[in-house]
């Protein structure tokens, strides 16, 4: 991060407080290598908050110069202007994701806004706040396809795919991750939303264990994939999303779609096509989804991969 690097990301901040996105935004994406030297630097818009973080450990100069710049950032009249309360920088790097507030208080949690729903958000206390913005896209394609549908959503980590699912009009929808506080989030996330738990499952199980009970709610209109790259003890990504591929046809109702993310830069979205034709030929390739436009990277291939299959009807 020299000089030149920072004024680039100062030129971008300012510019994007101009007029601050209605809803939550990433506003500058480091990590699609578009601009050199800030690599490791994402900004996000929390309606409110900003929130910087740092994937890597800068040098203790090049972090001097970073949080100059973020409080100069603070007097600016684009910050004055854009209503904004805090600004925050995540260390990523660091076991415990530390979070400094560099003006104002870090917020424990903050009530944001996506495509009209609105989600719960955990700050300071993680390294992932509960919603990852890459997937708004995603998430908008599942509301619009959801009505009357069955949906499974496995890996559903705090259900941003259930609210989106219910909120386009699901009969009903399985959320399954091990992690039990995520879940209860996801539950909070329903809540937020008005919705009517009676139709949202949560089960807190590992799924390799649990396919008798993700079998007993299908089947299903409507799969959804979106999985760790990595989880210690639980799962490995090429071992274990073939054994996920294997079991759709079991899983899905004629007619029915999966959508297969990953989000490894190292894997292309061949892993998931050739994957589907040989664990599951009923299932045929439809379409990649764009990525929203604020998380261009200069390698397609590299960046979130989220893959529509569907089974004939």
């Amino acid at each position: 991060m020299n000089a030149q690097a920072l004024d680039v990301l100062l030129q971008h901040l300012l510019a994007a407080l101009e007029a601050p996105p209605a809803e939550v935004r990433r506003l500058f994406h480091g990590r699609g290598r578009r601009w050199p030297g800030l690599e490791h630097l994402t900004a996000d818009w929390l309606q409110g908050v900003l929130l910087v973080s740092l994937f890597r450990e800068p040098e203790a100069a090049e972090l001097a110069a970073l949080e100059r710049l973020l409080l100069s950032l603070g007097e600016s009249p684009q910050w004055r202007a854009s209503g904004a309360e805090a600004l925050l920088l995540q260390h990523r790097y660091r076991p415990d994701s530390a979070m400094q507030a560099l003006l104002g208080e870090v917020p424990e949690e903050r009530v944001v806004s996506e495509n009209g729903l609105r989600y719960l958000l955990d700050l300071g206390r993680k390294q992932n706040n509960g919603l990852f913005l890459d997937m708004r896209l995603g998430r908008q394609w599942v509301q619009a396809r959801a009505a009357g549908q069955r949906v499974l959503n496995l890996f559903a980590y705090t259900c941003g795919f259930s609210v989106a699912a219910i909120a386009g009009g699901a009969e009903h929808v399985v959320n399954l991750d091990m992690a039990r506080a995520a879940l209860s989030r996801g539950r909070d996330n329903h809540r937020l939303n008005g919705h009517d738990l009676s139709r949202v499952e949560f089960l807190g199980h590992e799924l390799f264990k649990s396919w008798g009970k993700v079998k007993k709610s299908g089947p299903y209109g409507l799969v959804i994939i979106d999985p760790p790259s990595f989880q210690k003890g639980s799962f490995a990504l090429g071992k274990d999303y073939p054994r996920i591929l294997r079991r759709l046809p079991e899983l899905l109702a004629p007619g029915g779609r999966v959508l297969a993310c990953v989000n490894d830069p190292s894997v292309t979205p061949a892993f998931l096509i050739e994957g589907m034709a040989a664990e599951a030929p009923e299932l045929a390739f439809v379409e990649r989804l764009d990525n929203p436009p604020e998380f261009a990277d200069v390698d397609a291939d590299a960046a979130l991969k989220a893959l529509v299959f569907a089974r004939a009807g």
